[in-house]
């Protein structure tokens, strides 16, 4: 939680934890406390796992990496993207399973938009190409596919503080090689420091931890 050090968490090498939900486990890799306040995770839905109803005191994003995440609102497959507001609640499951990377309790009081993204197009691309999910004040989010070491990530409007996750593929920063489901915090981005040494797909949130 210390917004102001890089973190690098290589998710393939921590294991999974339970939730308070049978059946629900969980990957952290930013929380603020136990079960409540600020929190990034990798979280897993086993087949037919359901999770009680609560709310998002701060707003809820969501990208979904695999299988079939549901709520009241519908079914969401791989590549959805949707940003529960401050203030919304929900009961989510999924009948076949799913993987999902969550982000709770960071939104801006003010941010009261809710989004939902069908992604498909750049998730099934094998082609260079940048997709915008969201823009709140400094806050930036995209879906960046590189393909062939194109120079794609100089074209987006990066802030000094970068997110990411690879969600296929590799890359990357400085001496740290950043494998599929790695996830960097950096305060201080350097363009210059990155490498692609593969095909790669990433989520990229910049200007806000």
């Amino acid at each position: 939680m210390d917004f102001s050090q890089t973190v690098f968490v290589n998710t393939n090498q921590i294991d999974w934890i339970d939730s308070p939900m049978s059946g629900v486990y969980r990957k952290p890799l930013a929380r603020e406390e136990k079960e409540r306040g600020h929190a990034t995770s990798l979280v897993r839905y086993d087949a037919g796992s359901v999770f009680r109803t609560h709310p998002h005191p701060l707003g809820e994003e969501i990208l979904v990496l695999d299988g079939v995440f549901s709520d009241e609102q519908g079914d969401f497959q791989a590549g959805s993207y949707f940003r529960n507001p401050p203030g919304s609640s929900h009961a989510p499951h999924s009948i076949d399973g799913c993987l999902l990377l969550v982000k709770l309790h960071q939104f801006k009081t003010s941010d009261l938009n809710k989004v939902y993204i069908d992604a498909s197009n750049i998730w099934s691309s094998i082609e260079s190409q940048v997709m915008t999910l969201y823009q709140f004040d400094a806050e930036k989010v995209w879906l960046v596919r590189i393909h062939d070491n194109q120079d794609i990530l100089s074209q987006l409007d990066l802030a000094s503080s970068v997110e990411l996750f690879v969600i296929s593929g590799q890359m990357s920063y400085g001496d740290k090689i950043i494998p599929k489901r790695g996830w960097l915090r950096e305060p201080l981005f350097l363009l210059d420091r990155c490498s692609v040494t593969s095909d790669c797909f990433l989520w990229i949130k910049t200007g806000h931890f």
